[in-house]
């Protein structure tokens, strides 16, 4: 293949290929910038970190020469990049069902159940969606963590996106960070709410439990809007949007505020079983050992259509149990 001048359209979203060796000609204008930067620039579909990457791994050359990260162009040398495959070798396969939403080219939407770790890590080595998302599309070893790009804590039930191509990857990352990802949650949390609202508190480790999250000084900005859906004797159903993806935030942030989501093991605090409960109320309340969150709905510009999509998922049946029982119990108080 023969290197062009630049600037052709080369690079563009629409014509990329994740495994096409790319070409071209570093502008003059550049001359004397560090070669990461170059790349950073020249190749806006793909992040920093996986240019970086790529050139540590022999992957780019400037004038047929491999050159370091912190090389200075010279301006006009010919760079060809060669994505090929990196493959993320500590992840297996695993057979494991999966609930696909939506699947096309460049995304796949999961609606994940209660109990499955998203990726693996200590104490949860495989069994996780992305042991499962490597046996149902193996190209996904070639994405960062295969492609998943935001998380859901292991009982916390609902839909994830997953990119399928390193642009499309990159580009959620960026809807991520940017805040134009549509994120809404379904909880029942403990307590009567007597209104929406919105809470705006730092999140960070715990000063003295390392394996829980905490509202801290110094802690990385955290937002999450509430609103009652409907109430209960002791309880109310509650819809919640992010505005950041902390870790357990929604846990956090409803904690923080004296109304923990219900069955919540971390941060729940004791069991809460209203004055007058109902047998079944409080077996129901007793046996719902797992936080009641569930990420319903979900919107993203599709990374090539730039068409905003949504998608819903339903309440899983366990939480629409507790919710069916909670409201027959506030009917029968009610009634008395």
């Amino acid at each position: 293949m023969r290197a062009t001048d630049w600037p052709e359209p080369l690079f563009t979203s629409e014509s990329m290929n994740d495994s096409i060796p790319l070409f071209g000609r570093i502008p003059p204008e550049m001359a004397g910038r560090r070669l990461d930067q170059v790349l950073a620039e020249l190749f806006p579909d793909y992040s920093r970190s996986r240019l970086q990457l790529w050139n540590r791994n022999g992957r780019v050359q400037i004038d047929s020469e491999i050159r370091p990260d912190k090389y200075r162009v010279l301006g006009g040398e010919v760079i060809e990049l060669d994505p090929g495959e990196i493959v993320d070798q500590g992840c297996a396969p695993e057979d494991i069902p999966l609930d696909i939403v939506f699947r096309d080219d460049d995304l796949l939407v999961v609606n994940k159940p209660a109990g499955l770790v998203v990726h693996p890590a200590a104490g949860n080595p495989d069994g996780t969606l992305q042991n499962a998302l490597l046996h149902l599309d193996p190209v996904l070893a070639t994405l960062p963590r295969a492609g998943i790009v935001h998380r859901l804590d292991k009982q916390t039930t609902g839909l994830l996106v997953i990119a399928r191509s390193l642009s499309a990857h990159k580009q959620l990352v960026e809807q991520l960070q940017a805040r134009t990802m549509g994120r809404e949650y379904l909880a029942v949390v403990c307590g009567v709410l007597t209104a929406g609202g919105k809470v705006d508190a730092p999140v960070g480790r715990h000063p003295s439990d390392r394996k829980r999250m905490a509202v801290v000084p110094g802690g990385r900005p955290a937002v999450t809007h509430y609103r009652v859906a409907e109430r209960f004797r002791a309880h109310s159903l509650t819809r919640l949007k992010l505005e950041t993806g902390r870790t357990h935030q929604i846990r956090v942030h409803m904690a923080y505020i004296r109304h923990p989501v219900t069955g919540d093991p971390v941060y729940g605090g004791r069991l809460r079983i209203p004055r007058g409960a109902s047998p079944l109320l409080m077996e129901t309340l007793r046996k719902f050992n797992r936080q009641a969150l569930h990420a319903r709905r979900l919107s993203v510009v599709h990374p090539r259509t730039g068409e905003r999509l949504e998608w819903q998922a339903p309440v899983p049946s366990d939480m629409q149990e507790l919710v069916e029982v909670l409201r027959r119990d506030a009917e029968s108080a009610n009634d008395r």
